[in-house]
């Protein structure tokens, strides 16, 4: 398995969405903790309500442009499309730097929103790039990597978006590190080895409502393919609301700080990277 990190078809794009996820969690759980334990009293609203609704906003695009997003991997050179991505995700975190320093906290939830958006339009192309790059005898390992990988930034990125939100003068440690990490996740998607489409003469079908229809009808015919869609979705359900409700749990039910949360979500990334690693 190790063989796969030193070649070129597999080491850029593993940094690459490692930092992705890194961001994207390190930012979600600053805005968590940030409405948790400093704006509860402030904010309009009530903050384990918009703990939910941040959880939800990150999810929201991956339901809304999936099909647009896996439409598009399949007209363009897959690599092309990470680095677009990936400059994308420069562009959205220099606006949520500007969202910490104003203290708006619904302009940050627009702003998570639009990372959702950014990551919807990456994981098909990560997950793309794996049979185009990697030899048939590699992709459980290599797919075992990314899952390992993503979870092991999930928790590494929600451990440091808990701690340095709570520092003083926190919202400026975000900001910094979360640019540095854009610009670190752009270079590496530099080195992504070319993929040529599959279907450059695709036309894109931009009603998403009946692409996203039209893609879950042809699923169903294999048997096989749908019931792993059904598993991974319930998976995923399931997960994404006990993480939502997490916070709110910790500070409410079991009158912990920041660090309990922190611990209930590194303890969801280990189980999962694990498991990912035990599938090869």
């Amino acid at each position: 398995m190790t063989k796969l990190l030193n070649t070129r078809r597999f080491l850029p794009l593993f940094i690459t969405q490692f930092l992705g996820a890194f961001n994207d969690n390190m930012f979600k759980n600053a805005l968590v903790m940030f409405i948790t334990y400093k704006l509860a009293s402030h904010v309009e609203g009530n903050a384990q309500i918009l703990v939910t609704l941040a959880a939800a906003l990150f999810i929201l695009p991956y339901f809304l442009f999936s099909s647009l997003a896996g439409q598009m991997a399949d007209k363009y050179d897959r690599a092309f499309m990470a680095r677009a991505t990936k400059l994308w995700e420069c562009v959205i975190v220099c606006i949520a730097a500007a969202g910490f320093y104003i203290g708006n906290v619904y302009f940050l939830l627009f702003v998570l929103f639009c990372l959702g958006v950014q990551a919807t339009f990456f994981g098909p192309i990560k997950y793309a790039l794996l049979p185009q790059h990697l030899h048939a005898n590699e992709l459980l390992s290599g797919n075992g990597y990314i899952e390992a990988g993503t979870f092991l930034a999930i928790l590494i990125g929600t451990i440091s978006g808990g701690i340095l939100i709570m520092q003083e003068g926190g919202t400026h440690f975000i900001a910094f590190v979360m640019i540095a990490v854009a610009l670190l996740g752009y270079t590496s998607s530099r080195y992504i080895s070319e993929a040529p489409p599959p279907m450059p003469t695709l036309i894109i079908n931009w009603n998403i409502a009946r692409e996203t229809w039209r893609m879950m009808q042809y699923d169903r015919k294999t048997p096989r393919v749908w019931r792993s869609i059904l598993g991974i979705s319930w998976f995923w359900f399931v997960g994404a609301t006990f993480l939502s409700q997490f916070p709110s749990f910790a500070k409410n039910t079991i009158g912990g700080d920041e660090t309990v949360v922190t611990f209930f979500l590194a303890l969801f990334s280990v189980g999962v990277g694990t498991g990912a690693m035990l599938c090869n």
